[in-house]
């Protein structure tokens, strides 16, 4: 398990957890708390509403490590201001609706993580789901260029697609042909990486 890619994931259990096991501080909890008998068991004392907010920032610390990979920012978009509305209800709001607020800021950096993961998967960025094939990946490929056959080999980037290639001879620009994601796909000798592992290409 890859600890830094999986940091949003351990986060927002984490939320959940303190949740879960603190129903006073998390009223919509209260029932599932009561249910495992609880009662008013407080999972980290006084010192709940700190936990949760530190588990905030490691949610989105995680999330911001994933679009480095993947740079999807949506996911960020969302987690942000969700960690900022948890942040003001813990510390600035003192209406009887905080609580809301943090269950609305909740929500949406578990959405997030969602979104994280399912782009984490596209972009083949989960090593763990497939260890077998990243070991048999190729990197290189030959390009032919189709109009002075002339020959370069070339190192394909693992989580970008290449839609031009100007050929170092001619000087053509060279682009997909009809059905193919890349000119790796069109002029390669070897498919890129992501069809490589059975996946959507970009």
């Amino acid at each position: 398990m890859n600890l830094t890619r999986n940091l949003d994931k351990l986060g927002i259990f984490g939320l959940l957890i303190t949740a879960l096991f603190s129903p006073c501080c998390f009223p919509l909890f209260a029932f599932a708390g009561s249910a495992l008998g609880l009662g008013s068991f407080e999972l980290f004392g006084g010192y709940t509403l700190l936990i949760f907010q530190a588990l905030v920032l490691i949610s989105i610390g995680g999330l911001y490590l994933s679009y480095r990979s993947h740079r999807c920012k949506y996911p960020l978009l969302i987690a942000v201001p969700s960690g900022l509305l948890i942040f003001y209800a813990s510390n600035f709001n003192e209406s009887d609706y905080w609580t809301y607020f943090i269950y609305a800021g909740m929500f949406g950096i578990f959405i997030a993580t969602l979104w994280n993961f399912k782009r984490n998967k596209i972009h083949g960025s989960c090593n763990p789901c497939s260890p077998s094939k990243n070991e048999t990946l190729e990197t290189q490929s030959t390009l032919t260029c189709p109009n002075c056959h002339h020959e370069k080999t070339e190192i394909m980037p693992s989580n970008a697609c290449v839609y031009f290639y100007e050929c170092e001879k001619c000087k053509t620009l060279l682009k997909p042909l009809q059905g193919d994601c890349c000119v790796y796909c069109s002029y390669g000798t070897v498919k890129c990486p992501p069809i490589q592992l059975g996946e959507k290409c970009c």
